[in-house]
């Protein structure tokens, strides 16, 4: 299968709008998170159509110089996306923050994912951090992040249990300074 990961345009933005529900749902699997009353998976019930999400999710392609938002492709089809973000929006000592990443269910499991942050990874140089769910909810996204991390960075990484300001985060870091 032949994989790309290409940054969006504001014109491509509806093609990640269009998975977001997707992985909200995803998510609530490992959070225990229910739709508000209007049936979205937001927290707010301010939120009334997936409409209302899509805006919220615009600053992705307002902000070029800070916000990455990539689309994975597998054979040419949307499979996924990963969110980057930059300073302001990550950690002071942190260059690079995977922000959210997402891969549809029918090509998981077959190594996408990770060749996918392997290309985000190798394009931007420089100190990176990443969490997920550190509760027994989430060993699939626990294993995933730390063999993609530990191929990607040859074991040259810190894995840590913390407060982020998301609460309490598995949290992997890595530098890609000189590979």
């Amino acid at each position: 299968m032949n994989i790309k990961v290409q940054l969006t345009s504001k014109e491509e933005s509806h093609i990640i709008k269009n998975i977001y529900p997707l992985y909200l749902y995803d998510l609530s699997e490992h959070y225990v998170r229910y739709p508000n009353v209007h049936g979205i998976y937001e927290e707010s019930d301010d939120f009334k159509t997936l409409s209302d999400q899509y805006e919220v999710q615009n600053i992705w392609w307002e902000k070029p110089d800070s916000l990455h938002p990539f689309l994975i492709l597998a054979d040419d089809c949307p499979a996924g996306f990963i969110l980057i973000a930059t300073s302001p929006y990550c950690a002071e000592n942190v260059d690079y923050f995977v922000h959210e990443f997402f891969l549809l269910r029918p090509y998981r499991g077959q190594g996408i994912a990770e060749q996918a942050a392997t290309k985000v990874f190798d394009q931007f140089k420089g100190r990176w951090e990443l969490f997920t769910n550190p509760s027994e909810r989430n060993p699939t996204g626990q294993r995933f992040w730390r063999k993609t991390v530990s191929n990607y960075s040859k074991g040259d990484y810190v894995e840590l249990n913390d407060d982020t300001f998301d609460g309490q985060k598995l949290i992997f870091r890595f530098d890609n300074t000189e590979k």
